[in-house]
């Protein structure tokens, strides 16, 4: 039996193909492509043949079009951070159960948050799930005004009216690091910063708590980081000619961890045995196994689902509850930390 297309051309093969190639109306067609009453079981039979023998296969998009309905959640995501790729195959795994359908759109150095959106919304998106965006607040309230939005990752303050917002409790995640530091015997704990990326005063402000409360104040040191392993390797640089080191570091995130951890190594400063070193997001880059970074986990799968879940319940009319939903994080300890010298 055929398996490509058996139409004039190569091109993909049409209604009118397999009417021609089953000998009956394009309008039958029609009404066994969409499990419609109206053919005989027989007729049903030979028109799915037909369908199979050319390789048609019904345009589910253009369907929907003509419903008026796309069932299509668009996605923006930073192209560069692993925690964003977790994220959209967490949000496939949520959508496709509902009946919806994922559009991705990147942000990288030269694109910009807004033209990734205008490309969201170009493919008749229905719904947009914004990852950690950095737009400002205003421009997250008129697309909010025109559409259901789901931002996930960051924190606002005042909420936005009409936004949805699915994030982490980054301080707690700050101060469940500092607490598992200090359980170790760590005092000089230091804090690379996110800078003005989401999340980054949350972990700054429980980092700063956490040290207070353990009556670390004195000890407290916030260097200025990022959300990348090059921002990371700036900020250990400095470390490793500071003297004394501190003797446990927590990175923004696991990007700026991986860049804290090449760049000890290339000093010879041994993790953990002259300093620890904690990340967070839990992602990808943590679990590989020459990395085997301790971090602080955030429930991607749970944000995923609620993300999509706030957005098709908005689009369907149902209530959903108001204001953010925030996720307890979660430590996972693995190979990079241990009690100082």
């Amino acid at each position: 039996m055929p398996t490509t297309p058996a139409v004039p051309g190569g091109k993909r093969p049409t209604l009118a193909d397999v009417a021609a190639r089953a000998g009956v109306s394009t309008a039958l067609v029609s009404i066994v492509m969409r499990g419609a009453k109206g053919a005989s079981a027989a007729t049903r039979e030979r028109v799915q043949e037909a369908a199979r023998e050319i390789g048609y296969r019904p345009d589910a998009r253009a369907r929907l079009l003509r419903s008026h309905r796309s069932r299509l959640l668009g996605v923006q995501f930073g192209l560069q951070h692993p925690f964003h790729t977790d994220l959209v195959e967490g949000i496939y795994a949520a959508a496709e159960p509902a009946g919806y359908q994922i559009a991705l759109s990147a942000v990288t150095a030269g694109r910009g948050e807004q033209r990734a959106v205008e490309t969201l919304l170009a493919d008749r998106c229905e719904a947009l799930i914004l990852l950690g965006p950095q737009a400002p607040a205003a421009r997250l309230a008129d697309l909010a005004g025109q559409f259901p939005v789901v931002s996930v990752a960051r924190r606002l303050r005042p909420a936005v009216p009409g936004l949805e917002v699915v994030r982490t409790a980054d301080d707690k995640g700050a101060r469940q690091a500092v607490d598992h530091l200090v359980a170790l015997g760590h005092r000089d704990i230091a804090h690379i910063d996110g800078g003005r990326a989401p999340g980054a005063a949350d972990r700054r402000r429980g980092y700063r708590t956490a040290m207070n409360r353990h009556g670390l104040s004195d000890h407290i040191r916030v260097l200025p980081g990022g959300l990348t392993e090059e921002e990371g390797a700036e900020a250990a640089r400095t470390l490793a000619d500071t003297h004394p080191r501190p003797t446990a570091v927590l990175a923004f995130n696991d990007r700026c961890a991986t860049g804290v951890l090449d760049i000890f190594l290339r000093s010879g400063i041994a993790v953990p045995g002259d300093i620890s070193v904690v990340g967070f997001d839990d992602s990808h880059l943590a679990r590989l196994s020459h990395i085997d970074l301790t971090t602080v986990g955030q429930d991607i799968p749970r944000l995923a689902s609620l993300a999509v879940a706030r957005a098709v319940a908005r689009l369907d009319g149902d209530q959903v509850p108001a204001g953010e939903q925030i996720i307890a994080p979660h430590l996972v300890v693995r190979g990079t930390t241990a009690p100082p010298r």
